[in-house]
């Protein structure tokens, strides 16, 4: 099985990322994965760039961790692929399968709402996966879901909590989404035993290739630290929650998420399981 990891951030083009995108490539070669994709914040998310540089400058100096990750890799056979990381209001997207000259052609992006990126990206040929769906944090005031067009979401994010995952896992099997893990790396020290990325049988060999497996519905495996789940309750959703169906947006009452829960609970005869062995029948049930 070929090894990757789909979500990781650099410091020259994510303000919080840590770690320059040339170290990378050999942490990874020796952990024993294939490949990585660079997956930096793009410009409404927590970008290094000045959003002031005009279009072309910001999007070489937004490329910049990826190449120098790229270069590193290629000096010692490993592959490095090009993804980004978009936000809108706390929900982000992580892009596969257009690069450089995708960006430079569209400098209306910094307009685009989410079904404009959506639908030019796949005019591209890319693909769209919404990340970490119900993560939690400080600085998000509520949570987007946005199903409709999207070709999965990170069901397993390992840079976020059990509670937020597990709530993830049931948006998924309520909606039967494709389904990819990541790690969310921003920092070399933080690599290790606990990362979760996906698995194929065949390896990667572009992210168009990636882009074109998961438009296709090609379901990766996915991989994660077997005590991920372990000593988490059932899932407490704190955030108010929106959904857009539609095109309308509308308010995702809790209680809707419990039902979530209980349906998929009760399709894969989970009653009274731990969330962790619970965790493992859903992800099996989806086919990753």
């Amino acid at each position: 099985m070929y090894r990757y990891e789909t979500h990781l951030h650099t410091v020259e083009s994510s303000a919080c990322g840590a770690t320059p995108g040339r170290e990378y490539p050999e942490i990874f070669r020796d952990r024993g994965y294939d490949g990585i994709f660079i997956t930096d914040h793009f410009y409404h998310g927590n970008t290094r760039p000045s959003r002031d540089l005009p279009w072309p400058d910001y999007v070489d100096a937004y490329m910049k961790g990826y190449e120098e990750a790229k270069k590193a890799g290629d000096a010692i056979g490993f592959k490095v692929f090009f993804g980004i990381e978009e936000n809108f209001e706390g929900d982000e997207y992580l892009l596969y399968g257009v690069g450089r000259e995708f960006l430079l052609s569209h400098p209306e992006i910094p307009d685009w709402t989410r079904e404009q990126m959506i639908r030019t990206v796949h005019e591209a040929g890319g693909a769209v996966i919404q990340a970490h769906p119900f993560r939690d944090r400080d600085y998000i005031s509520m949570i987007h879901l946005f199903p409709e067009g999207v070709d999965g979401i990170e069901a397993i994010n390992t840079a976020n909590s059990p509670n937020d995952n597990l709530a993830a896992l049931y948006y998924a099997f309520q909606y039967d989404f494709l389904i990819q893990a990541g790690s969310d790396t921003h920092n070399k020290n933080r690599i290790g035993d606990g990362n979760g990325g996906i698995l194929y049988e065949t390896a990667i060999c572009s992210p168009e290739d990636y882009a074109g497996r998961l438009r296709r519905g090609e379901k990766p495996q996915i991989f994660y630290p077997g005590t991920f789940f372990e000593g988490m309750d059932e899932v407490r959703v704190a955030l108010p929650a929106e959904i857009c169906l539609g095109g309308v947006w509308r308010e995702l009452p809790h209680e809707e998420i419990q039902e979530w829960a209980a349906s998929a609970r009760s399709a894969v005869d989970g009653a009274g399981l731990k969330p962790e062995e619970l965790a493992k029948r859903i992800i099996a049930r989806l086919g990753a």
